[in-house]
């Protein structure tokens, strides 16, 4: 990838950072933590990975899919999803306002461009991105599913049941990505409860995988285009993605308790001093 396109990921990087702590303070409720750490990713994904149409429809047909499995980082992905043209971002100020269409978790009810499954409900997205996988296979669209989840998430039963179903079925049109950043709402992931060897464990499973930065833009493109030539060998894929939770807010970054806490005015204007305004704030 050319570096004036890697330079040009990063300046909507930081714009996204920027939305994402606006959005969450004029409201006072949210998740800036995961968000801030998922940037790139979610960049990365929109604005150069994935082969999307233009427009949107449920059915996903023709076009590759992704899916957000811990859905309370929906102030990136709301960000993202504007900024990349799914909707205008002046409906960023709604964001977890009552009728908005951005609820604090993705929802369908709506009709919000870009959201095909609610989401939040932590252990689910994996087994909705392997059917989503399944039907495109049935399909003959050879076009691929992505679904992000969280490390904390990996303590849930049905992440694991879903990991099994999908090797078995060689669900080879799947790519997951897990935010690992070590952190979760209650402190970091190694006291709540250790994940040990989580690489080792989604091979035994049946799974390829492979580890990457998800905050340097540069490594987590490369990764994300490798994995893309890891597909359809009879195996899914997982992606380990290193993240720290806050990143970019100096203030924020690598401590649990920016999980799901609003900036106050100070600490907002502290954030966005430390973020370029690129693209026009909302």
């Amino acid at each position: 990838m050319k570096t004036a396109d890697i330079q040009q990921l990063k300046k909507t990087c930081s714009q996204v950072r920027r939305d994402i702590v606006r959005m969450v303070h004029a409201c006072q409720s949210g998740h800036p933590g995961g968000s801030l750490g998922c940037t790139e990713f979610f960049v990365a994904l929109y604005f150069h990975v994935l082969r999307r149409k233009s427009g949107f429809s449920m059915d996903g047909m023709g076009e590759d899919i992704f899916f957000l499995s811990n859905g309370h980082i929906s102030p990136v992905w709301y960000s993202t999803l504007a900024r990349s043209g799914y909707f205008d971002t002046k409906e960023l100020e709604t964001f977890r306002f009552l009728n908005s269409r951005l609820q604090g978790h993705p929802a369908t009810h709506e009709g919000l461009p870009g959201i095909r499954v609610a989401s939040g409900s932590l252990g689910q997205g994996l087994s909705v991105a392997i059917g989503a996988a399944q039907t495109k296979k049935l399909n003959n669209d050879n076009h691929l599913v992505y679904v992000l989840m969280g490390d904390g998430e990996q303590q849930e039963g049905q992440v694991w049941e879903a990991a099994m179903y999908a090797a078995h079925n060689k669900v080879d049109n799947l790519i997951a990505t897990i935010d690992y950043n070590g952190q979760q709402i209650d402190g970091p992931v190694k006291e709540i409860l250790d994940l040990k060897d989580l690489k080792a464990k989604w091979e035994a499973f049946g799974w390829e995988v492979q580890e990457f930065n998800g905050n340097n833009m540069e490594e987590l493109i490369a990764g994300l285009e490798k994995v893309q030539t890891l597909t359809g060998k009879g195996k899914p894929v997982m992606n380990l993605m290193r993240t720290e939770m806050g990143f970019g807010v100096d203030f924020m970054m690598n401590s649990h308790k920016w999980h799901g806490v609003a900036p106050n005015d100070e600490q907002l204007e502290k954030a966005l001093a430390q973020l370029e305004e690129t693209l026009g704030d909302y």
